[in-house]
């Protein structure tokens, strides 16, 4: 607008001042000035717009007011006078001002605004009047003339930059509305903010500002609210300069940007309308580090509390997902973490999210995999219902991640939630119920090879799902009913943490008793022993071996050391005198100068393991006391979830384990008399479990407790005699444990009994054989010989050679427990009864071992059906094969009888882990593992494993496999632990099974023609099962040995059948592809060998070298060419000529193996050998499923080289001179499995198997497989063969 005309002052330009006023000039005193000027302030604030008289009258002072003189003056008094006299001016002379120069009003607005700087200081005296002079500036908005000024930004930026600076926490609610009112004035009714001006509202949100000013901040975020239409436009503008056009240089705020956006978002949404499209590009930067800060801000963004950006803008929600996927490292562990403040301020965007931490949970990036835990539990502790089962999952499977920091993170992360809400019930029984798995899965992870993994399940059994700092009662109900809920597998790992711990215990108190001997060398040597064993307890095994020899030190000097270590290991140590002597250990071994004591920690570990923090006498007592009130009815089954038959049940299995580990705290009259009510329960299994509690702990119970045994004594005798097979064996046990007229007891059994054997009621025969043959075992001097008479005329006569019923002829191969003839149990028991009568004897003076495993063999030969009446069922036949092999693999393990078992028997034994029946074939392989892992067996039954290759179900491969590996791996530590183990290498070094294997491969009943191709691939599948395992490490220069061992082999004749020139040449060829496996795998092998290696003479007999030289190759060059690549050698070019001409119209493709394709069920890199009909196999998550199902199936077009043999139930081989169970040639079997499905007799899902033996591939639903081209293409006569076999 124009300003008017300088309006001239009344009485010819004089200064009129108000009535008693004398002129204000400068040669006055300040004092006088400021008196005048109050009398000013007081006429203009009493006058108003309507003056029109005054106005004129006191134009010439309004003038004279904005002199130099007044603007310049240097008393602040007197320039707060002249400033509130100008407001005053404006108000009154509004909305014209009297004063015409704009650079004078520039003056007058700046002077006015540096007036404002009055009010930072609510107490001085002047404060009203600056007070006074805000409200009129805000009220009058006298800063609006300014607009017409070229340069208002300069009064503005002053004035916003005055008032955001002297505002504090001091000023009332008015003095920050006027502050706003004149603000905001000078905002909306402008023409837009500039640069500048946003700069100094923007200023004061950026956190260093808003920390030193929290009321500035707050006067910014009221602006910016009250201004969102008006300001919107110009901080999208900045944003887009900064954001879009990289114009760094707009604004000193600049590198402030993210910072902005979050608060201006914190403030209203509304203000960054078109900032966020910007935030969506920036989020697609090249710059990682810019993704960086973008994704950051965002995170902020979407997780505060009430934001809706997610509802309110998908596109960059969606956006925003992908960054879970950066290339970044940085980037993705931003947004894992910003997930666990979603999940708690936004469940609704946990569907999302868990898509995306699903693929983060399987990052390269083990700090990423770790957030993903922290995320998800930390969001499951504040609410369970905040995270889905399929978060949990996510945990669930990083608990067996193969990085500790992660798999602790997961495992201790549930270990909380279990806690929160299991046992302390936070949140109701359905949310206990929704993680109920839990406990079962972090006690399975004991299963795991890691110490480490061990030790942390112990440590979170014993502060979170068992607290120890519970007192007894809470804390044995705790225990009593997780222990009724756990599944089989989470009891048995919980079991076998006792029974490590109790291990443990034993080796410090077998190195505690080492200490009270005399110094000498044997004695150190023994103490190393154990020192090396207690360390291979404990984490890091390297340093716990120093350490513990530093601790072992520490005792020997410390003799009050020893007393507490004592009293910790003490059967009779209470869990409280445990606490007690951990911490007395503990402060003996703290050095107060030394911040981390790595030493101190590796004793803790060793302390932590051993100390009995939950069981002791009183705790025994409550675990009793809970049982009978689940008998009588009292307890809170129910309420816990379980019933009561499965309280008690689970309430005796655990008094039993316990029973194991702690017997000395059963020792009382009540907890006796407790389990004597158990005894006389119906429930089978809770009276057996009773029994075998007696049998741990009562040792002292004739001499102390003469009542308890008075009643226990015919309650053993009837169970004995009439109880189930489980009882008499516990009961038999139990008397020879803990009477010392044991013999008179064992005779009272033994004599009625004997008497009353009657094979016409097989089904009460069945725990009488059971107790006789413990009986004959614990006391063979007293029962032998009235047991032989017995089992000459009974047992073997009466029993085993007679077919008293018609077995069922459904064809089934196996059947359960409950359908088994009764018969067909007993002559289990009875082949159970000579092994354990002749165990008892261990010796074969009579002869009679030589007798039971012709017998054995017999049984093995027949098939199980010994008489060949063809009365038995099949089922009852592989009951009884199972029977008999494991009868002669259980005496194998005694030395005396193991002499005489010839290679024949061993062969017939071995032959079992092929059994045409899966469940045959599986429960003797976990028996001869069990077995070869405790080193009760011979080296020579681990060479069994080697036919396991031949297994038509990979999930029994893959178990056979582990086997060995464990078995290799219990041996070769078993030789570095013990030194007088050098003298027995033969018997125990793991590369001394080759011999046993090869003799067992070439006397394998399926190696018929040994020149035949799939013949020997089978060989050499079978070797190299074995040898890949053995080859794994060349340790000690074991792969020239092992060449070294085959080559003596070939200069050694089969002692089975010597002059058998048929014989010794499958022997001499599977030496040879056992050499051409070896050398593929192995380039060392070739090196010279210096130790010699000795071969078995019950298996080899060594020629003179002299006289016998064996040099010849019996593998053609085309047959290793075909081993070893599954093509014969390549035609020459002019062969071409007579080469077979194809169908016309028909192409040959030449199929290109990939990845998928060749893949097989060893991984290819462990194979030396690639063969060109390699298995096609399934995935990997698929291979795993299978491996992990019970009864896995195999389907057709997975397993294309390993065709079923499972023929019509009915159909049955006819045997050659040699009988072999279920097993004709491959050929015949492929043949035959063809033609029967043409003919359509081949049931659904049968099939011959693997094309070796007739052997099932799972136990109830036939099982589809597939077949090789080489299989299907057989010979017309092979095919016509097999159909007149099974005729």
């Amino acid at each position: 607008m124009e300003f008017p005309q300088q309006q001239k002052a009344a009485g010819d330009g004089k200064i009129v001042y108000p009535p008693g006023v004398k002129e204000i000039t400068d040669k006055i005193s300040n004092d006088e000035v400021v008196k005048r000027l109050k009398m000013v302030v007081k006429t203009y604030m009493d006058m108003d717009q309507d003056s029109e008289e005054e106005k004129q009258q006191y134009l010439g002072l309004a003038l004279h007011l904005a002199s130099e003189f007044f603007l310049r003056n240097p008393n602040k008094d007197v320039r707060l006078l002249v400033a509130c006299c100008l407001a005053d001016i404006f108000r009154i002379y509004a909305p014209e001002a009297p004063y015409t120069s704009h650079d004078k009003l520039k003056d007058i607005f700046l002077f006015i605004t540096r007036q404002l700087k009055g009010l930072e200081d609510t107490k001085s005296p002047q404060f009203n009047r600056y007070f006074y002079l805000l409200e009129n500036l805000a009220w009058v908005k006298s800063y609006n003339i300014c607009f017409e000024l070229e340069d208002c930004n300069e009064i503005f930026i002053q004035l916003f930059k005055t008032l955001f600076s002297v505002i504090n926490n001091s000023h009332n609610q008015k003095v920050q509305m006027h502050m706003m009112d004149l603000m905001s004035s000078i905002i909306m009714e402008g023409d837009g903010v500039t640069q500048e001006l946003l700069d100094t509202i923007l200023i004061n949100l950026i956190p260093a500002h808003k920390n030193l000013n929290k009321q500035a901040y707050d006067l910014a975020k009221t602006l910016l609210k009250r201004t969102v239409q008006t300001i919107e436009t110009c901080i999208a503008n900045f944003f887009n300069q900064v954001l879009v056009m990289g114009k760094s240089s707009v604004s000193d705020l600049s590198e402030h940007v993210f910072d902005l956006i979050q608060e201006l978002f914190a403030i209203d949404p509304m203000l960054l309308t078109s900032v966020m499209p910007q935030l969506e590009f920036k989020l697609k930067s090249n710059d990682g580090e810019e993704r960086l800060a973008v994704v950051r801000l965002l995170a902020k963004l979407f997780g505060a509390k009430d934001s809706e950006l997610a509802s309110q803008n998908r596109p960059l929600w969606q956006c925003f997902l992908g960054r879970f996927n950066d290339i970044h490292v940085p980037v993705r562990l931003e947004c894992v973490k910003f997930a666990s403040h979603c999940l708690m301020n936004h469940p609704d965007l946990a569907k999302d999210l868990t898509e995306y931490l699903k693929v983060r949970s399987h990052d390269p990036e083990e700090a990423i995999r770790h957030d993903v835990i922290v995320t998800i539990i930390n969001a499951g502790k504040k609410d369970l219902n905040l995270i889905n089962d399929q978060l949990l999952g996510f945990v669930r499977e990083r608990t067996l991640d193969k990085r500790w920091r992660v798999r602790k993170e997961a495992m201790m992360g549930l270990a909380q939630l279990y806690k929160k809400y299991c046992l302390h019930h936070e949140a109701g029984k359905e949310s206990a119920q929704k993680i109920s798995w839990i406990k079962d899965k972090l006690l399975h992870i004991y299963y795991q090879n890691s110490i480490d993994d061990k030790l942390l399940v112990e440590k979170i059994f014993a502060q979170y799902m068992v607290p120890h700092s519970l007192d007894t009662e809470e804390k044995m109900k705790c225990l009593y009913y997780l222990y009724a809920c756990l599944d089989t597998n989470a009891v048995k790992a919980l079991n076998e943490m006792w029974k490590c711990q109790n291990m443990l215990r034993s080796l410090v108190k077998e190195l505690l008793d080492l200490h009270k001997l005399p110094v000498s060398e044997a004695n150190n040597s023994a103490m190393l022993g154990k020192l090396m064993s207690i360390a291979k307890n404990l984490p890091d095994a390297g340093k716990a071996q120093d350490f513990m020899k530093k601790f072992n030190q520490v005792l020997s000097e410390d003799e009050k050391l020893r007393v507490q270590l004592e009293m910790l290991i003490s059967p009779t140590c209470s869990c409280k005198q445990a606490e007690i002597c951990v911490r007395e250990i503990t402060r003996k071994l703290t050095f107060p100068k030394q911040p981390t004591n790595p030493f101190l920690e590796m004793v803790k570990f060793l302390l932590e393991r051993i100390a009995p923090v939950h069981i002791d006498s009183e705790a025994i007592s409550a675990l009793v006391k809970l049982l009978n009130k689940s008998i009588e009815g009292t307890a809170d089954d129910e309420e816990e979830g379980v019933t009561p038959d499965t309280a008690i049940r689970s309430g005796l299995e655990l008094l039993k384990v316990l029973s194991f580990t702690h017997p000395t705290a059963f020792h009382s009259a009540e907890t006796y008399e407790s389990l004597l009510q158990c005894l006389k329960m119906e429930d089978d299994k809770v009276a057996e479990a009773a029994i075998q509690i007696f049998r741990n702990t009562g040792q002292k119970i004739e001499i102390e407790l003469q009542q308890i045994r008075s009643t226990l004594i015919p309650i053993l005798h009837q169970k004995a005699k009439r109880g189930t097979p489980h009882q008499a064996k516990q009961a038999v046990h139990c008397i020879h444990a803990i009477f010392n007229n044991k013999e008179v007891q064992l005779a009272q059994i033994f004599e009625p009994l004997s008497r009353s054997l009657n094979a016409d009621v097989p089904e009460q025969l069945i725990t009488p054989l059971v107790s006789l043959g413990h009986i004959s075992m614990l006391a063979p001097d007293q029962f032998a010989s009235p047991m032989k008479s017995i089992v000459a005329n009974f047992i073997v006569k009466d029993l085993l050679m007679n077919d008293r019923s018609v077995g069922n002829k459904n064809g089934k191969l196996w059947s359960t427990d409950e359908e088994v003839s009764p018969e067909v149990l007993a002559k289990v028991q009875a082949i159970k009864l000579l092994v354990r009568w002749l165990l008892g004897m261990k010796n074969n003076q009579s002869k009679s071992a030589n007798s039971t495993l012709r017998l054995l063999s017999a049984m093995l030969v027949s098939e199980g059906d010994l008489t060949e009446q063809k009365k038995i069922s099949k089922s009852d036949m592989s009951r009884l094969r199972l029977a008999a092999g494991s009868a002669i693999m259980k005496l194998a393990q005694e030395p005396c009888y193991h002499e005489i078992i010839t290679p024949e028997q061993f062969q017939l034994c071995g032959l079992v882990i092929n059994d045409e029946c899966y469940q045959v074939r599986q429960i003797f392989a976990q028996k001869l593992h069990l077995a070869l892992v405790k080193l009760l067996l011979p080296l020579e039954y681990l060479a069994v494993f080697a036919l396991c290759a031949k297994d038509p179900v990979k999930e029994r491969r893959a178990h056979a496999r582990q086997c060995l590996l464990k078995n290799i791996s219990v041996r070769r530590e078993y030789i570095k632990q013990n030194p007088l183990a050098q003298e027995k290498l033969v018997s125990l070094l793991p590369e001394y099974v080759v011999p046993f294997m090869i003799h067992l491969l070439a006397h394998d009943p399926d190696f018929t023609k040994p020149h035949e191709y799939e013949q020997l691939k089978d060989i050499k599948e079978c070797l190299w099962f074995m040898l890949e395992v053995l080859m794994t490490k060349n340790e000690n220069n074991s792969h020239a040995f092992l060449r070294k061992m085959v080559e003596n082999i070939k200069q050694a004749k089969d002692a089975q059948c010597p002059e058998d020139a048929k014989a010794n040449e499958k022997l001499y060829i599977v030496c040879d592809v056992a050499l051409f496996v070896i050398a593929n795998k192995s380039t060392a092998c070739h090196l010279d060998c210096q130790k010699e290696p000795v071969l078995p003479s019950k298996f080899f007999l060594v020629q003179d070298k002299q006289e016998f030289k064996n040099d010849k190759e019996y593998l053609t060059g085309e047959m290793r060419q075909m081993l070893l690549t599954g093509k014969p050698k390549p035609a020459p070019v002019l062969a071409t000529v007579n080469k077979t001409l194809t169908v016309p119209g028909r192409r040959i493709v030449q199929k290109t193996a990939t990845a998928p394709d060749t893949a097989s069920n060893t991984s290819t890199n462990s194979s030396p050998l690639v063969t060109a009909n390699n298995k096609n196999s399934t995935t990997d998550t698929e291979r795993q499923a299978q491996e992990n199902n019970e009864n896995p199936v195999i389907k057709q077009d997975e397993m294309k080289d390993e065709p079923s043999q499972k023929l019509t139930p009915d159909a049955g081989i006819e045997a050659s001179p040699i009988r072999r169970r279920g097993r004709p040639t491959k050929a015949a079997a492929a043949a035959a499995a063809a033609a029967l499905k043409e003919a359509g007799a081949l049931p659904a899902g049968g099939g011959a198997g693997r094309g070796r033996k007739r052997a099932s591939d799972a136990p109830a639903d036939s099982i589809n497989v597939k077949m090789s081209k080489q299989q299907q293409q057989q010979t017309d006569e092979g095919t016509k063969r097999q159909i007149d076999l099974q005729r």
